[in-house]
């Protein structure tokens, strides 16, 4: 049954754009299945430590198995949460660093064993340490495809990493295992407690660099990579950079400074809805408005507070309108980061990608096609439009009427894609 599990993970990426319906059912199986395996390995600990001495004595043996497989169950479940970005209990950390703790004290915690039949063999302490890892790795700003092969990319890197007692300059990041507190990466030295951890990506990430040279030079994958499937290069060269970025000493600059704000925000999402709502011809009868509040704004985008609606429609890449208040000008964004604070709360990090879009007909070699222009035309210069990306052709360019002037635009090369949409760069060869 474990097995089958784990290839729900593999092929749950699938549905989550393409049928909403079973990507739901999918992901109550998985995670409740995780949920209730997680609860009677714990049951069975608890149950070991109000034993009598000699009860507890018939077992004891299997303790390591437990622990291991315990770890395994709660990591396998706190992964699925995070396909649907949290919320995730502060408890689930004390939990896990409580049975980690429990395996230190009887000097098991680094005995090789072999979860299940068929498994690599692993320890209970690099179970826990993956879990770690794969926390502070920010999946907040990955899509379930790319979270699936992270997973997969932490186990490759593992041997790179280490959870060490003491503190050292090439610390990046800290937990202690008693608290009910997730890894956080070292800005100042902690509370110094039995329990403190520390562990670094340095090496791996000198590690992923030199995967990412010999991958570009290959032009493939290497076998010895394990992703539990085949995948594109260009589905793995990204998420080996996003963790690069993530494990390196230092965290990434912001580009531009962010000033704190508390303001509503008019929201609709979905290419289509957002043309309909530029162009006029959205109907408040079918189209619903939804309003966030803004608690940051920075040159190239926004935080903000979303209530989440049923279904939940925020998706990483999605695509968004945005209305400040008191203003009727809108904004088109992308949605970059996305963290489940409650069960109808969220904070969402969107990049700003326009603020004077507007809404066209594009001729596309003789088919009509609703499209968003990001730039205003200037001839011998390239413009950016997002269209829906079965209307992107290569060698065909796009006719449309804006202001009381013809535009004639050629596709040049493609900077994002999402479910609905892609946006990409045009020669504008005429707008007159």
């Amino acid at each position: 049954m474990v097995v089958q599990a784990r290839r729900l993970g593999r092929d749950y990426p699938s549905f989550y754009s393409s049928n909403r319906g079973q990507e739901e059912r999918q992901w109550d199986f998985a995670h409740n299945y995780w949920q209730y395996l997680a609860a009677a390995y714990l049951d069975c600990i608890g149950r070991h430590g109000a034993a009598e001495q000699k009860e507890a004595d018939t077992i004891r043996g299997q303790l390591p198995l437990l622990y291991g497989r315990a770890i395994h169950a709660l990591a396998t479940q706190f992964t699925w949460k995070q396909f649907h970005y949290g919320p995730v209990d502060p408890g689930f950390w004390m939990t896990l660093g409580g049975i980690y703790l429990a395996a230190v004290e009887v000097k098991v915690a680094q005995k090789p064993l072999q979860l299940y039949s068929g498994s690599a063999e692993t320890t209970i302490e690099a179970e826990y340490l993956k879990n770690l890892i794969f926390h502070a790795s920010s999946m907040d700003k990955l899509q379930p495809l790319a979270i699936e092969i992270s997973e997969r990319l932490i186990n490759h890197f593992l041997p790179y990493f280490a959870l060490i007692r003491e503190l050292r300059p090439d610390n990046v990041y800290w937990v202690d295992a008693a608290k009910p507190l997730p890894p956080t990466r070292l800005a100042k030295i902690p509370e110094v407690t039995p329990t403190l951890r520390f562990f670094s990506g340095t090496r791996a990430m000198e590690a992923v660099a030199k995967t990412i040279e010999e991958i570009r030079s290959e032009g493939r994958v290497s076998p010895g990579i394990n992703l539990g499937g085949h995948y594109e290069v260009g589905e793995v060269l990204p998420v080996l950079q996003h963790l690069a970025t993530c494990w390196a000493p230092k965290p990434p600059m912001r580009s531009t400074a962010r000033h704190r704000i508390h303001s509503p925000l008019k929201v609709v999402h979905g290419l289509i809805t957002v043309h309909r709502r530029l162009s006029g011809a959205a109907s408040s009868a079918t189209e619903r408005v939804e309003s966030w509040v803004v608690d940051d704004v920075s040159l190239g985008g926004l935080g903000v507070q979303a209530s989440i609606s049923r279904p939940d429609w925020i998706r990483i890449g999605a695509l968004i309108g945005m209305q400040p208040e008191g203003g009727d000008n809108w904004l088109i964004g992308i949605v970059r980061r996305y963290v489940r604070t409650g069960a109808n709360q969220g904070s969402v990090g969107v990049e700003t990608i326009s603020k004077t879009p507007r809404a066209v007909v594009a001729n596309v070699g003789g088919l009509l096609s609703d499209a968003l222009l990001l730039d205003l035309p200037v001839v011998g210069e390239h413009a950016r439009m997002a269209l829906p990306a079965d209307a992107l052709e290569e060698d065909l360019a796009l006719v449309f009427s804006l202001d009381d002037k013809s535009a004639r635009l050629h596709p040049r090369n493609t900077i994002a894609t999402g479910v609905d949409f892609v946006v990409a760069n045009f020669l504008v060869q005429s707008f007159n």
